[in-house]
């Protein structure tokens, strides 16, 4: 028997994967007329910003993954008519203090006063609240800057330093984060509560010579030009639900279930049942992955990307009311609404570092926790809301892929579960256990998730949640920019193929940033 050839689908663009960025993508480029088709591997798309219900017969559709919402630009929004509605919390943070956790940090954005005395009542330092506040306003000016630049072509490194000022620019660019903190802070925690943010899926140290820290640190001040990260209504599910609809209704094609198997530099996609053809290919999924599929493609890739390695661990839960607190001054309500930080001081998060280089699991593990529920009970169903049950989510700092992979994943997640809830009673005047909602089986409602749960599920190589290093959002001077796809930070060594995912410059987080800027790269491209 001889087999039949089936011609290739020919599209103007053939995206790979449907994460977030690559719907943004494709309901900017189908709106031009343009023909686009989405591959994804998963029988759904969304990628990491998804909702999913965890626990069988329970009505609650947590944000899985991706949980918060900061860097997704409202011309995006506006763009595309994504009715996506975005809660400020009230409440910043809470942070217990790890030698005393009695007493606690609560940063409340609509009272300033009760946050110099909270400051106070835990550092004894009458004017640590002020310096905190002055660090925050001495950051807005790289904010108000450089957030509107992530969607407009890269701007030379020279001309951003002119604008945010060389003082501004060498803390933030040119020195290990830890030093602009210290100068800033007086106390430990409060170092500690402004570090963190350079660290959310990073592994690294408050001085780090890479500067790892500072990029992840930078992104996380800039977004919407203040910085604030906020609670998506419906969950991360009803992000990714609009930019589905708004992809549709532009006429792209969207499927699920369509495993890539490779991609060759003449735009050519193939899946096991069907070869696709692009003027342009981009690429959802991560740059090591592309690389993979460029091989299998008979590219015959010079250099592999370095390997990524994520750097977190997200546990969901469901409890039948939140846990008591050890700082009676302070409700639970006003504690979990925000950030609570719990065992992350300065010192804490250096030594956990520290630990885990060595290749241990930190003791006690660093980790921040919200309450999604108590800014948005929309999901939860209404027996649920009614009987006052909550939702927490846990993000693990310090975790490196290299603690989980190879080890057995059951027994990993274990651990690092155990773990997580150590920490997390230390600070707590009742176990986390006691508080658990039970699913109709029995079983207690919390799960973890670790990096190599990310690679299994979402071919996240790694469990890198930014597909790679975080790149400054600009460009170096002597740089070339003289294509669409190196203007706009979507260039791979071949010029048909395209990043639009969080592997692009000023890509991570879900922001659609990526997926917006390779869009404008194509139109200017295909013109």
């Amino acid at each position: 028997m001889t087999s039949r050839t089936t011609a290739p689908s020919t599209h103007d663009v053939v995206i790979v994967g449907g994460g977030h960025n690559a719907l943004v993508a494709a309901a900017y480029l189908a709106r031009t007329g343009l023909s686009v088709v989405v591959l994804e591997r998963l029988d759904h798309l969304g990628g990491a910003a998804v909702s999913e219900r965890p626990w069988a017969g329970v009505d609650a559709r947590l944000s899985r993954y991706s949980y918060l919402v900061s860097l997704l630009p409202r011309t995006v929004i506006d763009d595309l008519g994504l009715r996506i509605a975005l809660r400020r919390r009230r409440y910043s943070s809470y942070t217990p203090d790890p030698h005393a956790p009695d007493r606690g940090i609560l940063i409340d954005t609509a009272d300033a006063a009760a946050t110099a005395s909270s400051f106070a009542r835990v550092t004894g330092d009458p004017t640590e609240a002020a310096r905190f506040a002055d660090l925050g306003r001495r950051l807005t000016p790289a904010a108000r800057t450089l957030f509107p630049t992530v969607t407009e072509p890269l701007r030379p490194a020279s001309a951003v330093r002119a604008e945010i000022g060389d003082e501004l620019w060498a803390d933030l660019v040119e020195r290990p984060l830890g030093g602009l903190i210290r100068d800033s802070l007086s106390t430990d925690i409060a170092r500690g509560i402004a570090l963190t943010d350079g660290l959310i899926g990073t592994f690294a140290a408050a001085d780090d010579p890479s500067l790892r820290q500072n990029r992840c640190f930078l992104y996380h001040v800039i977004g919407g030009g203040t910085g604030d990260w906020d609670v998506p209504v419906g969950g991360m599910g009803a992000v990714s639900g609009e930019l589905e609809r708004a992809a549709r209704a532009a006429g792209a094609d969207l499927r699920a279930n369509q495993e890539v198997l490779s991609v060759s530099p003449d735009g050519e996609v193939r899946t096991e049942g069907e070869t696709f053809r692009g003027r342009v290919v981009l690429s959802g999924v991560g740059p090591a992955v592309l690389a993979e599929l460029l091989r299998a493609g008979g590219a015959g890739e010079p250099s592999t990307p370095e390997t990524p390695e994520g750097a977190q661990l997200k546990v969901n839960m469901l409890l039948r009311r939140l846990p008591r607190l050890r700082d009676t001054a302070i409700a639970p309500e006003a504690a979990f609404a925000g950030t609570f930080h719990v065992n992350e001081t300065m010192t804490q998060l250096d030594a956990a570092y520290a630990v885990a280089t060595a290749g241990s699991i930190p003791d006690p593990l660093p980790a921040e926790i919200y309450c999604h529920s108590l800014t948005d009970p929309s999901i939860l169903g209404p027996e649920l809301r009614a009987s006052g049950a909550q939702t927490l989510t846990l993000f693990g700092l310090q975790v490196p892929h290299r603690l989980v992979d190879g080890a057995d994943p059951d027994a990993a997640r274990a651990a690092l579960l155990a773990a997580a809830e150590r920490s997390l009673d230390s600070v707590l005047a009742e176990p986390l256990a006691d508080c658990l909602y039970e699913a109709p089986n029995g079983s207690p409602c919390i799960e973890a998730r670790t990096t190599a749960d990310l690679a299994a599920s979402l071919g996240m190589v790694g469990g890198d949640i930014f597909h790679g290093a975080l790149s400054w959002p600009w460009a170096e001077d002597s740089e070339a920019l003289d294509t669409p796809a190196q203007r706009w930070g979507v260039a791979t060594a071949h010029d048909r193929i395209l990043l639009c995912g969080s592997g692009a410059r000023r890509g991570g987080a879900v922001s659609g940033i990526g997926g917006h800027n390779a869009a404008q790269a194509v139109l200017e491209l295909l013109a």
